[in-house]
């Protein structure tokens, strides 16, 4: 009977452990990447809006070319300054993951890239939230939920 309760007690964890390892992976930009957007400067906000962001999630920044990554302050992002908060990534790719519970503002340090919109906002929410809206998400959350049919299949049938 202790030996079924540790087993239990295993299963258990790995299915928790499933459901909560839904960071996702983001290409900022998708198959635009990161450059100066030929839309104009809503391009980077309309694709972060069209995202629900967590803590743990990870931000990947592709471009060719002479760009760079800097994360910055809300005002630094809303004026283009370049100073940046950490350390500025200057090969791509670049990959940043977000690990608070608030705004993250990245910006091209290069020339006037920012002003010209190669700037993004990313609203952080806790990693606890609802479901990601991400594209990758449904089909995460459809494989975790088929894992853990699974594993509660095996349990029942070891129980008995």
């Amino acid at each position: 009977m202790a030996s079924r309760m540790v087993f239990l007690g295993c299963v258990l964890l790995v299915a928790a452990l499933l459901q909560g390892a839904s960071a996702e992976t983001y290409t900022v930009g998708d198959s635009l990447g990161w450059t100066v957007p030929p839309g104009g400067p809503i391009a980077y906000s309309t694709w972060a809006n069209q995202h629900t962001f967590r803590v743990g999630d990870i931000l990947v920044f592709n471009w060719t070319g002479s760009h760079d990554v800097a994360r910055v302050s809300e005002t630094d992002y809303e004026s283009c300054t370049k100073t940046a908060i950490g350390t500025i990534q200057s090969t791509s790719p670049a990959s940043v993951t977000l690990t608070t519970e608030e705004d993250h503002y990245f910006i091209c340090t290069v020339s006037s890239h920012c002003s010209l919109g190669q700037r993004v906002k990313i609203d952080v929410e806790s990693a606890s939230g609802s479901p990601s809206s991400s594209p990758n998400s449904a089909a995460s959350s459809l494989a975790v939920g088929s894992i853990s049919t699974v594993l509660f299949s095996i349990v029942i049938a070891f129980l008995h």
